[in-house]
Order: structure tokens, then sequence, then C-alpha cells
């Protein structure tokens, strides 16, 4: 089944023209039944719900690399270009919970998600390199609201993931072309045992991944025009060839959890490129055969 093509399971239903520069970071909500995203260059979180195909977008104070939702506040949490905060999207208003990489100018976070115990989590990204030992991390915010380490030395943090029984972490150094898994310690929150899960082939760098009902492993390759599906050793076993060369990041939604989302980018394409592949930046929405899992939601403090 290695290399197979997944169009015979998959159909592409529908796009949503945002034309998002880094459209990234998608997750769906199954409380409002409405997949949201952020454009990380426009400084942007985006909203559509299905049942009425009303698309919403909310302005950010900065570039947005990922969000969570929360059990227990009605806010966002957001992974800011300079740190973690909450945000309420019916004021506006921004409360700062941390800020891990002050100290380093030309780093933002990116990529994250909340792990399967209420954990958010999100890798940075050195976009303008100052000191020729800047690098970036990435970074655990705890049910307490406290800021941890557990990466360090890499350029460009992404593919976050858990496997279904928490007992492994997927993580990403894109420029490496590898997707690397982690021994995962679920109640303590630390990994350990790095190794190499997939090298990607034509130096494609790994982008968001997701984990579906299976337990296997989605990864949109940037660059690379498609999404690779992976068993639990690493095998590819799916490739879905995209009208757009950089897919960014997928997630499962949907009343029965078998419509895959993926957001895309336009940043970096000449015009040439752009011409050939106008839809680049859109929201696309897939009908599969395949289902996912609900995201996890962050467990903090209760708002007061």
């Amino acid at each position: 089944m290695a290399n197979s093509d997944l169009t015979k399971n998959i159909e592409l239903i529908a796009q949503i023209p945002c034309a998002n520069i880094l459209g990234e970071g998608v997750q769906w909500n199954h409380r409002e039944q409405a997949v949201w995203w952020t454009d990380i260059k426009s400084s942007k979180i985006f909203r559509y719900h299905l049942a009425t195909q009303d698309l919403q977008t909310w302005d950010t104070p900065e570039a947005v690399g990922c969000f969570a939702f929360a059990e227990n506040d009605e806010r966002i949490l957001l992974a800011l270009a300079s740190g973690f905060a909450w945000f309420d999207k019916n004021s506006g208003a921004v409360e700062w919970i941390a800020k891990p990489e002050a100290h380093l100018v030309g780093n933002r976070l990116n990529d994250g998600r909340v792990d399967r115990q209420g954990r958010f989590w999100s890798g940075s990204i050195v976009e303008q390199k100052n000191a020729p030992d800047q690098s970036a991390g990435l970074f655990c915010l705890n049910e307490s609201e406290k800021v941890s380490q557990h990466l360090t030395g890499l350029a460009i943090s992404n593919s976050l993931c858990w496997s279904l029984d928490s007992k492994k972490l997927y993580h990403a150094d894109s420029p490496s072309y590898q997707i690397k898994v982690y021994d995962f310690d679920a109640k303590t929150g630390t990994l350990s045992n790095g190794k190499v899960f997939v090298q990607t082939s034509d130096k494609v760098e790994p982008d968001g991944s997701c984990i579906d009902a299976d337990g296997h492993l989605w990864n949109a390759e940037w660059g690379g025009q498609r999404l690779v599906r992976y068993n639990a050793e690493g095998v590819q076993v799916g490739e879905l060839k995209t009208i757009v060369t950089q897919p960014t990041c997928m997630a499962f939604g949907g009343d029965d959890m078998n419509l895959l989302f993926v957001t895309s980018a336009r940043i970096g394409l000449s015009e040439e490129a752009l011409a050939a592949q106008p839809e680049a930046g859109n929201l696309f929405i897939y009908r599969t055969d395949f289902k996912g899992v609900n995201e996890s939601w962050y467990k903090g403090f209760v708002s007061q």
C-alpha cells in the first residue's frame, strides 16, 4: 500500500477563497461545528461555519502562529509572535501570559496544539537571525500557565502532534527534512529518546501534521504539493496531490469527522506561480473515507 494514491478515497468538495498569505494552524471546533485557522502574515484568525457558510475574521495584535480553545474560558489562547496570550474575540482584549523568547529578536512562535492532557504547546521559528547561535525552541504552557522549554537548537518548529495513546510525540524541524518521534510521558509532559520517524524526499519540508482515528500521521509537504499519510512505523501508506504547491496544515472535522480541512500559502510564490495556481492561500475542504479525532482543549484556570 506504500505510495498509494488517495484520490479514490478523497474528494475536494469546496474551497474557501480567503487568499491567505500564510494560512496555518487549522482546527475543528466541535462545539461550534466550525473550522478555525490563522493567516500568520496578516495577523488574522478565521472561522468558517459549515452549515451557514459564514466566514468571519478577527484582527490580532501580532501574528498568530497557532491557537487553542479552552475548556473553562470563552477566550481563545493564542501563540502570538512574541508569546502566549488570551484573546477575547468579542472585545479584542489581550491578556499576556508569558513571552518565553522575548530576549531573541527575530524569533516568533509558530506551529503548535494542545496535548491530550490539556497543555498548550508551541514551537518557534527563527525569522531573522541576529546572532550566529540564535535558534528556536519548543515550549509548553501547562494548566497553571507556567511555561517550560523542551527542545532547543531548532530553526522552524512544525508538525507537532501526539499518538492516540499519548505515548509518542511527533515534531519536525522543517529545514532538516525530517519528522522525529519522541517517547512522551503524558503525566509529566516531558519527551525523550528522539529518533527519525520520516525522512522526506526531494528535500521537501514537512509542515503541519495531525493524527487520524487509525493512529496514522498526516503531513502537509511545503513545496511538495501533497499530503502524505504514514502508519505508526513511519511507512508512507498514501498521498494526496493538492492543486497548490504549498499546503501547510490539515485537520479533520465535520459531523462524521470525515472532512479534511487544508490550509495553504501564497507567500514566496512568483507571479508566474500564482498565475498557475490562483487558488494558493485558500482553505480546501475534502470529503474522505477516513476519520479524525476531536482536537484537545486547554485545561487551565477558570477565568475570573
